[in-house]
């Protein structure tokens, strides 16, 4: 059910980040789907996506296609982390909050578009 925008202005940069992360992961799942295999093959490739380090890769790829305004939402998403995971450092984490920002946002406003950025980035072929 669509939103409306007041309400989605409303919403954090850490909100956005909590549905982007779901939908991101989601994607990632779909992907991995074909051909069928055994779930633990699933799981590693998937985990091997959804890690902040691949995350912040697939944002650093996708920052030449973003709008000023995908950018601002970027900026805004890196800006809310207060804290990190031990194993990764502050700016990988900063990077991957932001992508799931970024994510999150375009999965509630323009769902096209969110298709279209999904569709750059250079997931590993599944097996």
């Amino acid at each position: 059910m669509p939103l409306p925008e007041e309400t989605i202005q409303q919403l954090t940069p850490a909100a956005l980040a909590y549905l982007g992360d779901a939908v991101y992961e989601l994607y990632v799942r779909h992907w991995y789907l074909l051909p069928p295999k055994r779930l633990q093959s699933y799981h590693s490739q998937v985990v091997s996506q959804v890690r902040a380090e691949r995350q912040a890769e697939h944002l650093r790829s996708l920052i030449p296609l973003l709008t000023d305004v995908e950018l601002d939402l970027v900026k805004r998403g890196r800006n809310a982390v207060t804290g990190h995971p031990k194993r990764v450092d502050p700016a990988t984490y900063q990077q991957a909050t932001s992508l799931e920002t970024l994510i999150g946002y375009l999965h509630l406003t323009n769902p096209q578009r969110l298709a279209q950025l999904l569709a750059q980035l250079e997931l590993d072929t599944p097996i």
